[in-house]
């Protein structure tokens, strides 16, 4: 049992809904991709979304054209606009990720992605530097400077791989990083900068690299940025790639290395980090992200990322993501919280439920987190991830005490294997790979969470709650004083009560 007093505080920093991830920039012209950032913002709000592909050519805002015997830039800003009024349309704005690079300004031909997204180093570092001048001073004139310079920018993503950085070649990034960084400055000095944007792989080395190379240059840098994916090599088959997952303490030690690492330097102790991509797995088949598990997974994750860094962005919100292609089926395995055909995973509720633990912590462990919010109610979300397939449910029992006395209504929303999981009934119905509207319906109304209400009584300010959690459960709770208000005449438990009679004689 956790004896928990509701009017103490405990650390627990919640920015779940900061950021949010998403594939290209250019999926943004599709209809079902902005159906899914809607339902995303209605039912969760996030802040930022960051994605790849600014400058790829999708986007087509760079490219070049022959006057006479000379080849002059020109910009080309009209989807651009698009996507960004789309997104200023939902409440959600860009952390802009600067890259990949244009065709026409690129040093060589290696390319990542079904998309084709140019990863080499720019011909012209001059003419690399124009491109974000000019982009940002049209985001300010279109958007407005007070609001544009608020958009943290990122330099690149994981130059460290040498997939998406010609070679992983260290001294070239650096070199990117200074010439765009003072680029960004010079165009308004007070845009906040980042980087390295690095994964785990050669991370120390990188990561020290990086900051030696900032401090010895004396180069501005307003956030760490990297990368947080928490399972081994996949295992593929078919269009499919299975998991091994990192035990939860593992995964949070290597996140403290890199913390204690920037606070080994003097002139970067306290240094915000971004953690810009995270999820389970780290490929966009994985089938583990459909399930309930990574649901309950990553609501462990949440209950302690805040700890450390200021945003953690889970990748991503939606499944229309094309890095290795177009998927073949609604669950398929994709990196996001909705399924195509606008159905929500398990994860999305983990989401949901976390951006609802407003006010102050007064309870953080492994089984969840509560919050007391202004108003004097308690909410909190629990969970019981099967990290070792052991099958075994818990029951989580919590003692509050400092409540005022009365009666209160207690809520429970509940997604397990029985509820929130559309991915059990998609697969009773034969893992149709083409969803009718009917099978959409059916689904979405599956993925809604299952309710237990009930009313408890406190009595010398304490009361006790007990929740029982199947494996892989995510709840969310929430305990409000009840104000009765009977009507004239109103009794319910007459009202439950009334039954049928034999004919009465008259």
């Amino acid at each position: 049992m956790y004896s928990v007093n509701v009017n103490g505080t405990v650390p627990f920093n919640n920015k779940a809904t900061h950021c949010v991830g998403t594939g290209r920039m250019d999926l943004a012209l599709h209809k079902e991709y902005l159906d899914q950032l809607k339902l995303v913002q209605d039912e969760i709000g996030f802040s930022f979304i960051r994605g790849h592909g600014l400058f790829s050519k999708d986007m087509a805002i760079f490219r070049t054209y022959r006057d006479g015997d000379v080849v002059k830039d020109e910009y080309n800003f009209t989807y651009l606009d698009m996507v960004m009024d789309s997104y200023l349309s939902m409440n959600i704005r860009p952390i802009l990720e600067l890259g990949f690079m244009p065709k026409d300004l690129a040093s060589g031909e290696q390319t990542v992605f079904y998309w084709k997204g140019n990863v080499t180093p720019p011909a012209d570092y001059d003419r690399w530097a124009n491109l974000v001048k000019a982009t940002l001073n049209h985001l300010m004139d279109r958007y407005g400077r007070d609001d544009v310079i608020n958009w943290p920018i990122e330099v690149w993503n994981e130059p460290n791989l040498p997939v998406f950085w010609k070679d992983a070649d260290m001294e070239e990034y650096f070199k990117l990083y200074e010439v765009t960084v003072k680029a960004v400055k010079e165009t308004d000095s007070e845009f906040k900068v980042g980087g390295p944007a690095i994964c785990g792989v050669d991370d120390i080395r990188w990561l020290k690299g990086f900051l030696d190379m900032v401090s010895d240059r004396k180069l501005p840098l307003d956030f760490v940025s990297r990368h947080h994916y928490t399972s081994y090599n996949p295992n593929p088959s078919g269009h499919y790639g299975y998991i091994e997952l990192h035990e939860p303490q593992d995964a949070f030690r290597w996140l403290e290395r890199s913390r204690d690492i920037v606070d080994s330097y003097p002139e970067f102790k306290d240094k915000e980090i971004f953690i810009t991509e995270f999820n389970t797995s780290y490929i966009p088949n994985a089938t583990i992200h459909d399930t309930t598990l990574n649901a309950a997974y990553v609501a462990h994750m949440l209950s302690r990322l805040g700890d450390k860094h200021e945003s953690y962005s889970y990748w991503t919100f939606g499944d229309i993501f094309e890095e290795w292609g177009v998927p073949f089926t609604p669950f398929h395995g994709g990196f996001g919280l909705v399924a195509d055909g606008c159905i929500p995973k398990p994860t999305f509720w983990t989401f949901a439920f976390y951006s609802r633990l407003t006010g102050r912590g007064i309870m953080k462990n492994d089984d969840g987190v509560l919050t007391r919010r202004d108003d004097g109610s308690i909410a909190g979300v629990l969970q019981n991830p099967d990290f070792h397939g052991e099958k075994k449910s818990k029951t989580v029992e919590i003692e509050l005490d400092g409540l005022a006395d009365g009666e209160y209504f207690l809520l429970s929303e509940i997604v397990n294997d029985r509820f929130g999981n559309p991915l059990k009934t998609w697969h009773e119905m034969g893992e149709p790979a083409s969803l009718n509207d009917g099978q959409k319906t059916l689904l979405r109304k599956i993925a809604t969470p299952g309710s237990e209400t009930s009313n408890i009584t406190v009595t010398g300010g304490r009361a006790t709650l007990k929740f029982g959690l199947e494996p892989n459960e995510v709840r969310y709770v929430n305990l409000l004083p009840v104000k009765r208000t009977n009507d004239r005449g109103y009794d319910y438990e007459r009202t439950i009560s009334q039954v049928a009679v034999p004919e009465k004689e008259e």
